[in-house]
């Protein structure tokens, strides 16, 4: 990496991520596509080069949210076919049928709607039948069989529409990562899937490919495999919550590193930071850490996480700023500018997690790595060395 751009930075461990995929892979049903979620940039990790690694190590699909994201790996040079579980305009059908995306159908009315754009434009879009078996977020509501049998009509009229090649169908679980407390719901779900299935071959209408299982699922139900998974999260070395029934031997792929700016020590009675929280109750020395939540380093933070300097923990004190944070390294010898700082990862015996930062933040991993900003470069490692920059200011 450029020394000059060594402010703040992200290290991404390859080895970890083929670690990771393998994982995942070996726990799959012979057959049982693996679909790569790579939205959110590859949660946090960069789009670009992750499609790419995935793609290496035989991915079948990528999952994104949006045709934006799509297009951003696919300039990237990945080839595998690509689905979008959100929406999409239904005027950018061309472009959807152009860069061989599929896209989710994620309701009756959009289905006509993107059915009527692809025949003015003279394509056929590939699309995958979003069902809402319980999030109700997206899809055709499909919760009840008893009550809800009016959505399988309107299923149909989705398939059976112009311009349209219906080769998927799929559902998103909401409690597979709750363990015991939401086995109940996570097997309701898939019999409703499954049974919207069954349903619509009675008609004729028969899929390529059926998916449900998110990264949870591929852990705790794999009964629910069937064609396809999507792993997410777990791709990254991270487990979706600490209720999980099974684990598994991950790698956090992730590490977010900085430097430090400035040592000073700061007399009794001194304050720091915006709002005065913090008070020095005798002499401190103070670290200045060229981080702060403008590289998404949650401002929530404030006063009660760690960041590790020469293998040991330094509390932050006062709130964490826009570009800037304080840590008390009173206790820590011979720290001085320049150092390097763990903000998330492992140095020596210490290591602050990004499940560490979830839980004191009051949020979830995702956000943690999904919200490392883009003024943050992403330094890629392979075999212990440096194997690519991503620099999304100063890209050439």
């Amino acid at each position: 990496m450029d020394l000059c751009l060594k402010r703040t930075w992200a290290e991404i461990d390859l080895d970890a991520i083929a670690n990771n995929y393998r994982e995942i892979r070996a726990r799959l049903k012979p057959g049982t596509k693996m679909c790569c979620v790579v939205k959110a940039d590859a949660y946090g990790h960069g789009a670009e080069r992750l499609a790419q690694e995935y793609e290496a190590l035989g991915a079948d699909w990528f999952a994104v949210s949006n045709l934006e994201e799509a297009l951003q790996i696919r300039r990237a040079g990945a080839l595998k076919p690509i689905l979008i579980l959100g929406y999409t305009p239904p005027c950018m059908a061309a472009q959807l049928a152009q860069n061989n995306v599929a896209q989710a159908i994620v309701g009756p009315e959009y289905g006509g709607q993107l059915s009527a754009e692809a025949v003015k434009a003279g394509v056929t879009v590939r699309t995958h039948l979003q069902v809402d078996t319980g999030m109700s977020r997206v899809g055709f509501f499909y919760q009840d069989p008893l009550r809800d049998g009016d959505s399988i009509d309107a299923m149909e009229r989705a398939c059976r529409l112009p311009g349209l090649e219906p080769e998927g169908i799929f559902t998103h679980f909401a409690a597979a990562d709750e363990g015991e407390a939401g086995r109940g719901f996570t097997r309701r779900q898939f019999r409703a899937l499954t049974g919207a299935v069954s349903r619509l071959e009675k008609r004729g209408l028969r899929f390529r490919l059926r998916h449900c299982a998110n990264s949870a699922a591929v852990f705790d139900f794999p009964e629910t495999q069937l064609d396809m998974v999507r792993p997410g999260i777990i791709l990254y070395g991270l487990m979706p919550s600490a209720e999980m029934i099974h684990r598994a031997p991950l790698e956090p792929a992730l590490s977010l590193k900085s430097t430090v700016a400035l040592v000073k020590t700061i007399p009794e009675g001194s304050c720091v930071s915006y709002g005065r929280r913090f008070r020095a109750e005798k002499p401190t020395v103070v670290a200045t850490v060229p981080i702060g939540y403008a590289d998404g380093y949650l401002r929530r933070l404030s006063e009660n996480a760690c960041m590790l300097v020469r293998g040991r923990r330094a509390k932050i004190i006062g709130r964490v700023c826009m570009d800037q944070t304080m840590l008390d390294v009173t206790e820590i010898p011979g720290v001085r500018a320049g150092d390097t700082v763990t903000v998330i990862g492992r140095d020596g015996e210490e290591c602050v997690s990004a499940d560490e930062l979830a839980g004191l933040a009051g949020t979830i991993s995702y956000e943690i790595v999904c919200g490392v900003a883009k003024r943050v470069p992403r330094l890629y490692k392979k075999d212990g060395r440096d194997a690519g920059l991503l620099d999304y200011l100063n890209r050439s």
